[in-house]
């Protein structure tokens, strides 16, 4: 009797063990967006509306600051919500919590999953990532203690951050910054691979190659970039693209007037490039994630 209920255990484990493993072989990939601000995503956001629309994965949402410094181009929102949000001191109080309702909002239309709010201080506008990864201005021991135990529990296939180059925000480096180092820490089996992410038309800084004074933010070398067409048109007609859904995401920001006259999103292809960081079997990894892309909903009509 003994023996026959060991080999029902041994039985039940397999079987669970191989549902699991078609499970995992099913799902789609699991990725975390790590940014500075609410509305950074609208640099990609036609990658994580397909990821999670098309091929049912999952995209979870790291944001580093509270958002407060968003007053700037908020003469609309302001009769929007009937809050002066150009007075820097009220804008500073309300703005926290109108961009992270703007940015779940969006996140419905992108289909995010999980929102970690971090709330350091989105204290001004400048290029020098110096004070925030120092730890002057944000409290780096919290952020990294938090990114350490998202990657660790939740085993990501992908992390996603703004391209770090030198005419980026400071904030935007930071952050970038910020998940590379955690993922250099990481001690899981299942490393993600991260992707930098941009979209612009003309002047995509394809000759970065790192961040002065920041090594980890090294490129591949020889690593091809990869692009999401977003203009291609589908549909009856060929009347409709990609770009809708990124203007559907611009508009729930009624704070941030100056993203509908001058939106982040402003180019036709999505384009993400490898950090050197990511073993030799990222380039393989990535170029599957975006056959399937290009080959799932509307784009596969192409």
């Amino acid at each position: 009797m003994k023996n026959t209920h060991l080999k029902y255990v041994g039985i039940t484990g397999f079987c669970l063990l191989f549902y699991s493993a078609m499970l995992l072989a099913q799902r789609g990939p699991r990725v975390l967006v790590v940014n500075a601000h609410p509305d950074d995503e609208t640099s990609f956001p036609i990658i994580l509306y397909k990821i999670t629309h098309e091929l049912k994965g999952t995209v979870d949402l790291a944001l580093i600051t509270d958002g407060q410094g968003g007053f700037n181009g908020s003469e609309l929102g302001s009769v929007y919500y009937k809050l002066k949000l150009t007075d820097s001191t009220i804008g500073r109080a309300e703005l926290p919590r109108i961009r992270k309702k703007e940015l779940m909002e969006a996140g419905d239309i992108m289909g995010i999953r999980n929102y970690y709010f971090f709330d350091q201080p989105d204290d001004y506008y400048n290029l020098n990532p110096v004070p925030y990864v120092t730890g002057q201005n944000w409290d780096v021991p919290f952020i990294e203690k938090k990114l350490d135990q998202l990657l660790a529990a939740q085993q990501y296939d992908f992390i996603i951050t703004m391209l770090p180059f030198a005419g980026q925000h400071g904030h935007h480096k930071t952050a970038a910054i910020m998940a590379l180092r955690a993922l250099k820490r990481y001690k899981g089996v299942r490393r993600p691979i991260i992707l930098a992410g941009s979209t612009y038309k003309d002047e995509t800084p394809e000759t970065f190659s790192m961040l002065e004074g920041f090594p980890e933010t090294t490129m591949k070398k020889n690593a091809p970039s990869f692009y999401l067409d977003v203009a291609t048109h589908f549909g009856h007609g060929k009347q409709v693209s990609y770009k809708v859904i990124a203007q559907w995401v611009i508009a729930a920001y009624k704070s941030q007037g100056d993203m509908q006259e001058n939106p982040l999103y402003k180019g036709d292809k999505e384009t993400f490039r490898i950090f050197d960081s990511n073993g030799d079997a990222a380039i393989e990894k990535t170029t599957l994630l975006f056959d399937q892309l290009k080959k799932s909903g509307f784009s596969a009509e192409q």
